[in-house]
């Protein structure tokens, strides 16, 4: 199972593209995966022959485990069903329990992988991170026995073989011990009303609720800017047949302003330093059925409004079939949320990990207004809330932006320049 995404843990296995007993090439599409955020087709890095699926349609498995058995020849089939088989066979003693009964079911497979070894020439296969170890200890790949699933290289196999003692052990093995003492306390904390249902979260929901409670760590404030629409919207109303959304407009108003303020493009990572991103790559909320995603209009600063609309509505109709690559929804360095389609006058947005600010756009709504001599008149505000990071970015500087962004919109000329 690949990680389809820098916050992906588990995927899904939503369809086999190929069957077992197909012969593949190196770059062919073989698996479609649901990721936390889409659905990708995953390829094989080798030649050989689907001997056997491990993870059937409809099940997941997290990140780094088998999903499926590629046999080199004809002869290494049956041996390949026969570990399936036998993975396939343990499966339902390991699935209420977690990762509890993983280490009892790993070492037959471990000896199974070390007494075949010398049948023949195989290509031995590690962890990324276990081939980071190997290059930083100058340790040769061949000399080291995998003791992962079907003799996977582990970092603890490479410590191993490079004489260092795996102090990484001792973590895991106390979680486990620590994490079931609280579960139970917390169980009768809360009981199921009669009727009810509980419904596990999707893969998608599951990103979005790690998001939030990771977003809970960064000092955050609120700052509010009303702004009249009145011309925003007369433009509308002419691009519009051509295309234009009215999202395309605030993102590109919201590039423009970031143009001028690019601390409030700016992110913080660490905790001990900030970055001014290079770019300007606006995130825009997007409700799909079972999910948020937030797609990316990169460089919306340089792109001018048609071919941004033409790009939005592409990325709209992605995300909604659940094929967004992963640079088209993780790449985003401020982000938009409109909910002003539905009536919502004004709402604050969770910050999401890894940017400096987001944008919460409420609906364009007649009030009436006074000017400097007194005279009333009949004028469309909307209101926006920005949440920003506030170890980078300050309650002037937001100010500013806002102001920035405003005149923009109060002023829309430029927009289709």
């Amino acid at each position: 199972m690949p990680a389809l995404s820098s916050t992906m843990t588990e995927g899904k296995i939503v369809s086999w593209i190929k069957s077992e007993g197909d012969v593949l090439s190196k770059g062919e599409s073989v698996v479609v995966v649901e990721s936390d955020k889409a659905d990708m087709d995953v390829e094989t890095f080798y030649d050989g022959i689907l001997a056997a699926i491990v993870v059937p349609e409809g099940e997941s498995a997290p990140v780094g485990a088998a999903i499926g058995i590629l046999a080199e020849t004809e002869a290494e089939v049956a041996q390949a069903k026969a570990k399936a088989a036998s993975a396939g066979a343990a499966a339902p003693a390991s699935h209420p329990v977690a990762s509890t009964p993983v280490p009892a079911v790993s070492p037959p497979e471990r000896k199974k992988v070390a007494e075949s070894a010398p049948s023949g020439p195989r290509k031995t296969v590690a962890t990324p991170y276990a081939k980071k170890l190997l290059k930083q200890h100058k340790v040769d790949i061949n000399s080291v026995v995998g003791t992962g699933p079907f003799g996977r290289i582990t970092p603890e196999d490479v410590e191993k073989a490079a004489g260092i003692a795996p102090s990484k052990s001792v973590a895991p093995s106390a979680a486990p011990a620590a994490s079931p003492k609280p579960a139970p306390a917390a169980a009768p904390a809360a009981p199921l009303l009669p009727g009810s249902n509980v419904v596990p979260f999707t893969t998608m929901q599951a990103a979005v609720s790690k998001n939030m409670i990771e977003s809970l760590s960064v000092p955050t404030f609120r700052v509010g800017y009303p702004i009249i629409t009145d011309a925003l919207d007369a433009l509308y109303e002419k691009v519009k047949p051509k295309g234009v959304t009215m999202t395309a407009l605030l993102a590109k108003a919201a590039a423009m302003a970031l143009v001028q303020h690019p601390v409030v493009n700016a992110s913080c990572k660490d905790g001990k330093s900030f970055t001014y991103n290079a770019n300007i790559n606006i995130a825009v909320a997007v409700a799909i059925n079972g999910g948020l995603i937030t797609p990316v209009l990169q460089d919306a600063d340089k792109l001018d409004l048609y071919l941004l609309s033409q790009k939005w509505k592409e990325l709209v109709e992605k995300a909604r079939s659940k094929q967004l690559q992963p640079h088209e929804y993780n790449s985003g360095t401020f982000t938009l949320s409109n909910l002003g389609m539905f009536g919502v006058d004004r709402f604050d947005a969770i910050l999401p990990p890894g940017q400096g600010a987001i944008m919460a756009v409420g609906a364009s709504k007649p009030i009436v207004v006074a000017d400097a001599d007194g005279f009333f008149s009949v004028k469309s505000k909307m209101l926006v809330n920005v949440t920003a990071d506030h170890r980078i970015i300050y309650g002037a500087d937001l100010a500013a932006f806002l102001q920035t962004f405003s005149k923009i919109v109060e002023n829309p000329e430029s927009l289709t320049l």
